[in-house]
């Protein structure tokens, strides 16, 4: 009979529900795009400047989304999946 308590509360349980995880990969893709549009730009000389690394999209754009997807996260992690809502 102790066995049985033991395996029904040893039961593993996780801490974000599916809503969770799927508001996590969401955020997660928005910070990745938001590197691969900041990466690049780069000269191979070093003598010769680049006017592309100034581009509206590598300073605007790129950290805007990095920002909205760490926003997400946030969200991600406080959203409660346990609460039902009210239609």
């Amino acid at each position: 009979m102790g066995e049985k308590k033991r395996k029904a509360t040893a039961e593993a349980e996780f801490i974000f529900g599916k809503k969770n995880y799927k508001w996590l990969f969401i955020g997660l893709a928005f910070i990745v795009i938001g590197f691969i549009l900041m990466s690049g730009g780069g000269s191979d000389d070093p003598n010769v400047f680049d006017p592309s690394i100034f581009s509206w999209r590598r300073i605007r754009l790129a950290p805007t989304l990095v920002l909205i997807g760490f926003g997400i996260q946030v969200y991600a992690i406080l959203l409660n999946p346990n609460k039902v809502s009210k239609k």
